[in-house]
């Protein structure tokens, strides 16, 4: 027994001894690995100031290191542009600007002018494409003989000035025009779709309303023919909500101060017109025609 202990620990001894030589030896090239790598690193390093130094030293070397790594920048610049820059090419349209309905406030008159910034306040719309509007009612309501306060108050009430409203019945646009029913007057403008472009809208809801006012005989009466209760005992207080609005532009237009958030509040064509009198100034640019001769049939707009 005790031979075989001295013989086991005497294997023991020169495992360990094996063992030790063979961590020395590992830790021993490792360093010498760690060592050559930092030698060839700062050899490398000595290699590439060397290089740089020399290049910068010389002019054309530099000249031409300089152009290629601009040429590299720019490379990278274009690849990282051209998406962007061809979807804009691709969707630039110049000419786009031609179907926006719009006008520079400056171009109006004084008092269109202080029509179109107070509507713009009023109903929260820029005022660019309500200058248009308001250019258009004085131009369509001189020839149509109607006031352009009229025609831009129901589109106040109709729309709040909104191109693309619609309601249940299928009243389309600024002035809410049966599009389905008044589709002969759009044949002149292109069909039906010009509904939605807002100075057609206007000029199509003038003249439905002029055939109503002609056919009533009075405003306020054409105003209940334009919303469709001609033959009913209530019009919802519709006419008496335009001739309301088209009071306060009234005063705009003659230069008093009218706050945008007043209340609408429904009144009577006697009402509106006895109110109108007492401000000259802000009597209407044309009068309202009553003398037309009434059609045979009138289409509604509701």
């Amino acid at each position: 027994m005790t031979t075989l202990n001295r013989c086991s620990t005497r294997a023991r001894q020169v495992r360990d001894a094996i063992g030790e030589s063979a961590t020395v030896f590992l830790k021993d090239v490792g360093h010498g690995l760690l060592e050559v790598s930092h030698n060839m690193l700062a050899l490398l390093g000595l290699l590439l100031v060397a290089a740089a130094v020399f290049t910068f030293g010389k002019p054309e070397f530099r000249h031409a290191a300089e152009t290629t790594v601009l040429g590299w920048l720019q490379a990278r610049h274009e690849a990282r542009a051209e998406p962007a820059e061809l979807l804009a090419a691709q969707l630039s349209e110049p000419d786009a600007i031609s179907r926006a309905t719009a006008t520079d406030p400056k171009e109006l008159t004084r008092q269109q002018a202080a029509v179109a910034h107070w509507i713009s306040r009023r109903y929260r719309v820029a005022p660019e494409p309500i200058s248009r509007l308001v250019q258009e009612a004085w131009n369509v309501g001189q020839r149509a003989g109607l006031d352009p306060t009229l025609i831009l108050a129901i589109m106040a009430v109709e729309s709040s000035f909104n191109p693309f409203a619609q309601s249940t019945v299928g009243a389309q646009g600024l002035m809410q025009v049966m599009t389905k029913i008044h589709d002969d007057k759009y044949e002149a403008f292109g069909g039906n779709l010009a509904a939605f472009d807002p100075v057609t809208n206007l000029r199509v809801g003038v003249q439905v309303l002029k055939e109503c006012i002609a056919r009533a005989g009075s405003v306020e009466a054409g105003l209940r023919y334009y919303v469709g209760a001609a033959n009913l005992e209530d019009d919802g207080g519709y006419a008496g909500k335009v001739l309301a609005e088209q009071n306060n532009l009234r005063m705009v237009a003659g230069g008093k101060s009218v706050p945008a958030n007043v209340a609408l509040i429904s009144v009577s064509a006697p009402a509106a017109a006895a109110s109108a009198a007492q401000r000259p100034e802000a009597q209407p640019a044309v009068a309202p025609a009553r003398d037309a001769e009434a059609p045979e049939q009138v289409a509604y707009l509701r």
